[in-house]
């Protein structure tokens, strides 16, 4: 049975990439790191950036508690929801901050011990929050931009994938009958997907009142069937025609879906991808080798920001040693969003928390 990422590090589990292959062909070396004074830079020519670790500082009494997805709504506020722990049932999951990085508000404490995706959606004049939750929570929500709850849901017993008490038990259940949310993605005609990451591998549609539709997927060897179907995105690029993108994680893949779920195509030569945004021609891919993958309208990789793998395999536990990070360097990049102009938030898997934000030169 595959286990959970956070469950199987390694020293091991963190060999070189593999080589760029078909879908995703190598681009020249541009990850290079350098200093401009005060300032680290990374990437070369139009992909170049300005890096700024810890962008966001949170206020006491509030800490961090291992980051997890960052969304960015239409005023440029940034949402950052981490995992929390269990015994901390009164501490927010959720943290919101201005685009200079102050700190805004909190919510979200329902969410503490399994916070995972969060996403902004605009629908009419209002916006709102789109979240997923794992571990001991095992539920998804809608939300407002205040914290308000819209709706709140756990398993979908109707799809007939989940073992029976799924939608009442808060334990988790790393099977492929159990129900552990991870991301969202949003459809033209209101419904949304739903990635079961951890639990049934399942991409599940929902309608706009939230009603279970159909799934696609589940567990297998590729090509329509996943090992960990941890993130996904409907990319809408000009020029391309829409398709589901799912990063298949322990595959180190993306799959590429028509609207309707059929299988296409897989991109190949990714370090555990663990989600995906687009913006403008471009896709952005965080990966938990520690790098953030960018690609073109032609899937070709144009970009590849902050990769330093090797380290991981030279350095035991880097996650866990704040001292050992190098400027313009990143660790474990479990999600990443563009901005309206561009630049780039990227939130890493790690238990002391870090956003940094990627401005664009």
């Amino acid at each position: 049975m595959p286990q959970p990422f956070h469950s199987r590090l390694s020293r091991r589990a963190f060999g070189a990439c593999a080589t760029l292959a078909t879908g995703a062909a190598a681009a020249p070396a541009l990850a290079a790191v350098r200093q401009s004074g005060s300032e680290t830079i990374v990437g070369e020519g139009a992909h170049t950036f300005r890096v700024k670790h810890d962008f966001p500082q949170l206020p006491a009494p509030y800490t961090w508690q291992t980051t997890h997805n960052v969304a960015v709504d239409g005023a440029g506020n940034l949402y950052v929801i981490h995992e929390g722990r269990k015994e901390q049932k009164d501490h927010p999951a959720i943290f919101v901050f201005d685009p200079t990085g102050k700190f805004l508000r909190a919510f979200g404490s329902q969410f503490q011990g399994g916070g995972h995706g969060i996403e902004v959606r605009q629908e009419g004049s209002d916006e709102f929050l789109y979240v997923c939750a794992y571990q001991q929570v095992k539920a998804f929500a809608k939300l407002s931009l205040d914290g308000e709850t819209v709706w709140y849901k756990k398993a979908p017993m109707e799809s007939g994938v989940y073992a029976p008490g799924e939608d009442i038990s808060t334990k988790p259940s790393w099977n492929r009958q159990g129900f552990l949310p991870t991301n969202v993605a949003f459809l033209d005609d209101g419904g949304f997907l739903l990635a079961d990451g951890y639990g049934t591998f399942k991409i599940h549609r929902f309608d706009k009142d939230a009603k279970w539709v159909s799934c696609f997927g589940g567990a297998g060897d590729g090509k329509g069937t996943f090992n960990t179907a941890h993130g996904l995105w409907v990319d809408r690029r000009p020029g391309r025609e829409p398709s589901i993108v799912v990063t298949d994680r322990a595959h180190d893949t993306l799959q590429i879906f028509a609207m309707d779920g059929t299988y296409k195509e897989t991109l190949t030569g990714f370090g555990l991808p663990a989600n995906v945004d687009t913006w403008k021609n471009l896709m952005l891919v965080p990966e938990l080798k520690a790098c953030v993958t960018l690609l073109d309208e032609k899937n070709q990789v144009v970009a590849r920001l902050g990769r330093a793998v090797e380290r991981l395999g030279e350095i035991q536990n880097l996650r866990g040693q704040p001292d050992k990070w190098l400027p313009g360097q990143f660790v474990h990049p479990h999600d990443a969003c563009f901005t309206p102009n561009g630049d780039i938030f990227v939130a890493e898997w790690v238990a002391t928390g870090r956003v940094s934000k990627l401005e664009r030169v």
